[in-house]
């Protein structure tokens, strides 16, 4: 038990290292049907094609832009 108590967290920091993947393929074409010169680093395009495109809530979406640098 205690072993697994250690190496829940080292697991959780090691997957959220990894990077995301830049907008690309399906979310793309959502993402420039929406905004013809989206920029993911502006915060409310960048909420609004995460709610739309990947079909997010306002929480995880605000979340996940401000991580990813959005302002």
């Amino acid at each position: 038990m205690r072993r697994f108590v250690v190496l829940l967290p080292i697991a959780l920091l090691t997957a959220s290292c990894n990077p995301d993947s830049e907008v690309t393929g399906s979310t793309n074409k959502c993402a420039t049907s929406l905004y013809p010169s989206y920029d993911p680093k502006l915060r409310d395009q960048c909420v609004a094609v995460c709610i739309k495109c990947d079909h997010g809530n306002t929480v995880t979406c605000s979340t996940s832009c401000f991580l990813k640098g959005a302002h």
